[in-house]
């Protein structure tokens, strides 16, 4: 039986994983920056 399409998968879901977690952390500190720029031209 050939593992290979398991190792595979894996590989992918795994870069799939880290992918989506970089994205919303990336717009969760866009959301964050805005907020701070709303803040900080109130005043």
């Amino acid at each position: 039986m050939n593992h290979w399409w398991f190792v595979t998968a894996a590989y992918v879901v795994a870069g799939m994983g880290t992918f989506g977690l970089a994205a919303a952390s990336w717009r969760a500190m866009r959301r964050a920056e805005a907020a701070a720029d709303a803040l900080g031209r109130r005043a």
